[in-house]
């Protein structure tokens, strides 16, 4: 698994760090980039789908108002059977009992603590376990399990989707270790235009050619 960590930019920070992402930190680049320790996320990974499989999966809900993890969450939620909430999370969805939108899940999973902050909140105010991918500028103090990851890239969302997808089926004996899930990383993508692509390859090329000669 290793190799998707390394290919898909799931290790790769931004250029701030929070007290809470140091444990989880390497080194930086000459850029500044804080890189984050691969071996600790697919160690969390391992631990989120542990936590996961002990509870009915029904009860289980993946929110993001992230745009690139709305592909990857729906692809995971289907391979999984957890239930998706994408995009604006409605103030009083966890908390407030009188409103028809009103859901009583036993764990939540955000994409991003902050993007996600109010359904943290609530989650905490509710007693509900969360779990959070977190990059290495994220305030975590509300989260009670960090799958440290580069949470705004396309690719690196999709892999860390398909990675924890993988290893709850796995674990469930739902799916041999040598054996392939009904998608592959790339169908976890969120697609974009060609331009759109063009302008992030020029983003991302030069970081990634600098970190391997480091």
């Amino acid at each position: 698994m290793e190799k998707y960590v390394l290919s898909t930019g799931i290790r790769v920070g931004t250029q701030v760090k929070t007290k809470f992402m140091i444990p989880f930190i390497t080194k930086a680049t000459n850029e500044g980039l804080y890189i984050i320790d691969s071996k600790k996320t697919l160690s969390r990974i391992q631990t989120a789908a542990k936590f996961i499989n002990r509870i009915p999966i029904s009860k289980v809900i993946i929110c993001s108002g992230r745009e690139y993890a709305s592909t990857p969450i729906e692809k995971f939620c289907e391979l999984t059977g957890a239930t998706s909430m994408l995009g604006r999370f409605m103030p009083g969805t966890l908390t407030n009992p009188l409103l028809p939108y009103y859901i009583e899940p036993e764990l939540v999973m955000v994409s991003d603590p902050q993007v996600d902050e109010q359904a943290v909140l609530e989650a905490t105010n509710a007693g509900i376990p969360v779990i959070a991918i977190s990059n290495t500028d994220n305030i975590t103090s509300k989260v009670d399990l960090v799958i440290p990851a580069n949470n705004r890239g396309r690719k690196s969302l999709a892999a860390i989707y398909w990675l924890l997808a993988r290893e709850i089926l796995l674990q469930k004996g739902e799916l041999k270790g040598d054996e392939s899930m009904k998608y592959e990383i790339d169908d976890f993508e969120t697609k974009i235009t060609e331009e759109e692509l063009e302008e992030e390859t020029q983003r991302i090329l030069p970081i990634r050619t600098r970190m391997q000669r480091q």
